[in-house]
């Protein structure tokens, strides 16, 4: 058991994830809680570089290959950043975690979830989020957000580019995951207003304090 809380947050892309990350962490400051925020993949130098590899749209990567280069980035992230922030007693926030390649690489991509669960696994050992909130949009309103924040220009994210049968298929297994994992992820309609959302947050956030 670590002093610290890590909170992770999941959605397909447009579903509002950041809107409501500063909130949170200023929620969670509030309370005197030492916050740091973070992304995934991403969250340490060697998994900026790798990130930058990953939404790169002129990259054709194989499915497998960004599995593991999202494990790869995962690891760096764990060891130098996470763990060593809950052991100090801090509060982590991600924007996605592991919740997110059985979405994208297993329901997205197709890969088999045996081999996802390896990889997990052999990063993470049993360790998991203390609670996960899963933003769930369909991917039409996703899609419709995207191109309002890109204000009509093109959008050049590797993974925001992709078809809605594709974010439709990452969104079935998010669900499947969280109906799976129920104790720990929280399925928040994220078309509501986003008062109502943030209301529902604080509610369940007070729930580990």
């Amino acid at each position: 058991m670590l002093p610290g809380k890590f909170i992770t947050l999941e959605g397909i892309d447009g579903a509002g994830k950041s809107t409501h990350l500063s909130w949170l962490e200023t929620l969670l400051s509030g309370m005197g809680k030492k916050v740091q925020l973070t992304h995934e993949p991403g969250g340490t130098n060697l998994g900026e570089e790798l990130r930058k590899i990953l939404l790169d749209s002129s990259q054709a990567i194989h499915p497998e290959t960004e599995a593991l280069l999202m494990f790869a980035a995962r690891k760096e992230h764990l060891d130098k950043l996470i763990l060593p922030s809950l052991a100090k007693g801090n509060w982590v926030i991600s924007d996605r975690f592991t919740d997110a390649s059985f979405a994208y690489q297993g329901g997205g991509r197709g890969i088999h979830e045996d081999r996802l669960k390896d990889l997990e696994y052999w990063v993470q050992n049993t360790f998991q989020p203390d609670l996960t909130f899963y933003f769930d949009v369909t991917s039409e309103l996703g899609r419709k957000r995207i191109n309002a924040r890109g204000n009509g220009v093109e959008v050049v994210d590797r993974f925001e580019k992709e078809k809605d049968e594709f974010f439709n298929r990452v969104r079935e297994s998010y669900l499947k995951r969280a109906r799976r994992f129920s104790n720990r992820i929280h399925i928040i309609d994220a078309s509501e207003p986003v008062e109502d959302i943030r209301l529902r947050l604080k509610n369940i956030v007070l729930t580990i304090c």
